[in-house]
């Protein structure tokens, strides 16, 4: 006797499961700035993010068992080039943090959703509205109003993590046109990019760290850190992201991911006891005002192009 099956999602429902996972990658992500940060205290950026990476990769091993399949072949080809991008993005992302502060580093890749028209424009052929280049500018000017407010001069930390929202950007386009219509694992796909960041960390520290990595700590808040990272800022984020620009498109998934900051702002307050002052608070409202705009008008038009 065969049992009946359960009928397929519709496409409202996975776009509505997209949405929602976004939206707690954002959560997580806000939040990982000031962990991060905690956990380089203990050890450089490079060993994090390769013990990071390599742990995500091992504990994804199992998905990699049929990557002789079509299926598992389509999931590495996608794999190795998103990986090389994502392991520029989290060098940037964490020696950024590292020199700057954890709320402005999470303003400041906010930015990455004013990008993503831009980068769509280059990589998929799709003309931004010109409100993406005022937006733009609004976005900047939020910006300078954050690093004015927080008493800073815009250093190396800040321009790191402008490069980092850069290829964000470029991040979320070139996956979604590396795995449109294509059947591949979305657990393939994570586990791939991991590898490929964390052999990537490997050769850069031993190319530019004399004597290589240190010890690894032995600090009870260095690996809560560091698993809390591996579990929820990399495997559940970045499958979360997989899947969900699979299910939407880029402009969408950069809306649903510029509140981001909100949540870095309120953990590196409350978490981390930074003062952020009012100039401050009106830059990074700016910055999100902006990507809302930007995004919203698109993401609506999309949504009644697919009833």
């Amino acid at each position: 006797m065969q049992l009946p099956t359960s009928p397929p999602a519709s496409p409202t429902k996975k776009i509505w499961i997209a949405d929602l996972l976004l939206l707690l990658v954002a959560v997580v992500w806000g939040s990982s700035y000031g962990v991060a940060k905690q956990a380089l205290a203990f050890y450089p950026v490079l060993g994090l993010l390769a013990l990071r990476f390599g742990m995500t990769f091992l504990l994804l091993l199992p998905s990699l068992r049929r990557l002789m399949q079509p299926h598992g072949r389509a999931a590495l080809r996608a794999g190795l080039p998103l990986g090389a991008i994502l392991l520029a993005i989290l060098t940037c992302e964490t020696f950024g943090v590292a020199l700057t502060k954890a709320s402005n580093a999470a303003f400041l890749i906010s930015l990455c959703v004013v990008f993503t028209p831009l980068v769509e424009w280059l990589v998929m052929a799709r003309r931004p509205s010109g409100s993406a280049f005022l937006m733009a500018f609004v976005s900047l000017f939020g910006t300078w109003l954050l690093t004015y407010g927080s008493s800073l001069t815009f250093n190396l930390g800040d321009g790191l993590m402008l490069a980092a929202a850069v290829l964000r950007a470029f991040m979320v386009c070139m996956t979604k046109r590396l795995t449109q219509n294509r059947n591949m694992s979305t657990l393939a796909l994570t586990a791939v990019q991991s590898g490929v960041v964390g052999l990537g960390c490997l050769l850069l520290a031993a190319l530019f760290l004399q004597g290589g990595l240190p010890s690894l700590p032995s600090a009870a808040g260095f690996w809560i850190a560091t698993l809390y990272l591996v579990l929820c800022c990399t495997i559940f984020a970045f499958f979360a992201q997989n899947y969900a620009v699979r299910q939407s498109d880029p402009t969408r998934v950069s809306l649903l991911m510029g509140s981001e900051p909100v949540f870095g702002a309120l953990f590196a307050a409350f978490w981390l006891g930074e003062q952020l002052s009012l100039l401050s608070w009106i830059g990074g409202a700016l910055i999100v005002a902006a990507t809302l705009w930007a995004s919203l008008p698109r993401s609506i038009f999309v949504a009644r192009l697919a009833k």
